[in-house]
């Protein structure tokens, strides 16, 4: 008895750890806010898994991956490290555009007019710039 209730918590456990990791939100964060593309079949097929065994958690996974855009393969969008970025802030604490857009222009290839007239520019804030790690600098 003891033997047999081991073995149907293992099989439990391991078919939720399955479902739980077949969420692409989990599995690819970096790919979230994308609104359409290609879909990722390894994403699809991991979430059919679990619609296989689960109907109501599959169709949310699904649910969730379509809502987050995690379940599209990247677009060739480009990230830059902050490390990179804070090269174009200033002694003053100011983003030098010029500099800004040359980095920008130089890791991902593509040129981003940042002089443009609808452009909008947000303030941050120190709690902002903690959390990428940057050292405010006035």
């Amino acid at each position: 008895m003891r033997t047999g209730m081991r073995i149907c918590s293992g099989v439990l456990a391991a078919s939720l750890l399955a479902q739980l990791s077949a969420c692409g939100t989990l599995l690819y964060p970096d790919r979230r806010g994308q609104i359409d593309g290609r879909i990722d079949p390894a994403v699809v097929a991991l979430n059919a898994v679990g619609l296989l065994l689960y109907v109501i958690p599959g169709l949310i996974a699904f649910g969730i991956d379509f809502a987050t855009g995690a379940i599209y393969l990247p677009d060739d969008r480009f990230s830059i490290a902050p490390h990179k970025l804070q090269e174009a802030i200033g002694a003053d604490g100011q983003v030098d555009l010029a500099r800004l857009q040359a980095i920008i222009e130089a890791e991902s290839g593509r040129r981003m007019p940042l002089d443009h007239p609808n452009l909008i520019q947000q303030q941050g804030d120190l709690q902002q710039l903690a959390a990428l790690g940057l050292i405010p600098a006035a």
